[in-house]
Formats: structure tokens, C-alpha cells, sequence
């Protein structure tokens, strides 16, 4: 029996792991779920590039974009934590339906 992992193979991960990062996104009220959900999305991406560098003969330019993706969503978690501790201090809630009175 061979069992040979394909390009296909990571392409099936990748968009299971994007189309739950999406789900998460979209349906999510909880800002924490919704940056989690983020980074779903971002390590699909990582799985693309790093399966199209391989598979593709393209050397090591996919694993270095994948790299500056991780420095990115590292980046953004920071940014966006600190943003949801602001407003957990000043509301009381991280629920991003109750956010409205930010407009007034």
C-alpha cells in the first residue's frame, strides 16, 4: 500500500482550517473567538504557501512569506488583545454586538 501525501492533501487542510476560520469569524460575537478565527485563516494561508513552495519548485520563497505571515498574526494578536483588554475595561464586555455605544 502507498500511502503518499499529495499537494491535494494539504490543499484539503488548508481550506477545512480556512473554512472553520471563516465559520468563526462570521458567526462568533465573542472578539477573542473572532481573533482566533484570524488566525485560522492566516495558518491556511501558511499551509498554501508552504505546500505551493514545495510542490511547486518554487525553493524556499513560500516559507519565507509563511514567516513573514507568523510575524504578522504574532503582530496583530498583540495589537488586537490590547484592544479587546481597552475595551473589557471600559465596557465591561468583549461582546462585539454590545459595541456600539462606541459611536456616540
Amino acid at each position: 500500500m502507498n500511502l503518499e501525501i499529495g499537494l491535494e492533501h494539504f490543499l484539503a487542510v488548508s481550506s477545512i482550517l480556512f473554512s472553520l476560520g471563516l465559520y468563526a469569524i462570521v458567526t462568533r460575537r465573542n472578539a477573542i473567538l473572532v481573533l482566533m478565527g484570524v488566525e485560522l485563516v492566516l495558518n491556511a494561508a501558511n499551509i498554501n504557501f508552504v505546500a505551493f513552495s514545495r510542490f511547486g519548485g518554487y525553493g524556499l520563497n513560500g516559507q519565507i512569506i509563511a514567516l513573514f505571515v507568523i510575524i504578522l498574526a504574532a503582530a496583530e494578536a498583540a495589537i488586537a488583545l490590547a484592544i479587546v483588554l481597552n475595551i473589557y475595561k471600559t465596557f465591561n464586555s468583549v461582546n462585539i454586538d454590545e459595541l456600539n455605544k462606541l459611536r456616540d
